[in-house]
């Protein structure tokens, strides 16, 4: 009995050593060797004994080590952002790194993960399943609910689907519509960019909170501003210029996204807010860095 409390006290510190490893932003090779030690579990099953891909990924997203997760995903892509296991995720999650990214607001991984998701073929696609949320949200509904417009951004171009609903029914625009309303006093920039961002990925309006707002037209007009209101009450067909960039925006590959859009020969001012970096010239420059 006391081997054991020994052993299992031995595997606890060891583990510590890991996640502070990663925390420290330590080397990527030191983070290998350490998390390849088959010293972490005890028993017989091997796979125990050491670190998954997808659980090095996951402290490498909540501590921003940007060179290990390129390395991760680079190397062991499939492992990497398979389902981490009980241990790590307490609920049913089938992509949890991207929920993870939002949630922390790691963009740079954000935009590694999906340029890698696109390897995978699945139904739904990898960007619109359930992350470790309730409720069945997507990480774009997770994404409107935290207002982060790159992050909205980076999904949508990516291939993440405007309209997916959660249990109750709601798209990422009823999400993003709650928190319009509920601060409705305030003046918040990056909602309205969540939601300009939002719109110019949106072939057709179809949300639940429609018919709200047309029974609080004078409240509505005031969150939104009279033409956004019109538009999305059905009032209004949308702007030029939102028909324009939509129709940009379609022809766009989402494999390669947000390079193609940066490279459009278009004015800044067009291009959609929150606009991110090139992912893989940065992906370029990290793995210099390995």
């Amino acid at each position: 009995m006391a081997a054991t409390r020994s052993l299992e006290k031995h595997r606890k510190s060891l583990s510590l050593l890991f996640y502070r490893a990663v925390r420290d932003l330590k080397p990527v090779w030191m983070l290998e060797e350490m998390r390849t030690m088959e010293t972490f579990y005890r028993g017989e099953n091997s796979s125990l004994r050491t670190y998954t891909p997808s659980e090095a990924l996951l402290y490498a997203i909540v501590h921003d080590h940007q060179a290990y997760a390129q390395y991760l995903l680079s190397q062991y892509t499939e492992e990497a952002l398979a389902e981490p296991g009980e241990r790590f995720c307490c609920c049913a999650s089938s992509a949890p790194h991207l929920s993870m990214a939002v949630r922390y607001d790691r963009r740079h991984i954000l935009g590694l993960i999906l340029q890698e998701a696109h390897r995978f073929t699945s139904n739904p696609p990898y960007t619109d399943r359930a992350g470790c949320l309730q409720e069945g949200r997507t990480p774009l509904h997770l994404a409107c609910e935290l207002q982060r417009p790159e992050s909205v951004l980076m999904l949508l171009g990516s291939g993440a689907s405007p309209v997916a609903e959660d249990a109750n029914g709601l798209t990422p625009l009823d999400v993003l519509l709650e928190k319009l309303r509920d601060s409705v006093e305030e003046s918040n920039e990056e909602r309205r960019q969540c939601l300009d961002n939002l719109l110019m990925f949106m072939p057709r309006i179809d949300f639940k909170m429609q018919a709200a707002l047309s029974n609080e037209p004078e409240r509505w007009g005031k969150v939104l501003g009279d033409e956004t209101f019109k538009y999305l009450a059905g009032r209004r067909p949308p702007s030029l210029l939102l028909v324009a960039m939509r129709a940009i925006l379609g022809q766009l590959s989402p494999d390669s996204f947000p390079d193609n859009l940066n490279n459009l020969p278009i004015p800044s001012c067009l291009k959609p807010p929150g606009l991110p970096v090139g992912q893989r010239g940065r992906a370029r420059l990290l793995e210099q860095q390995i």
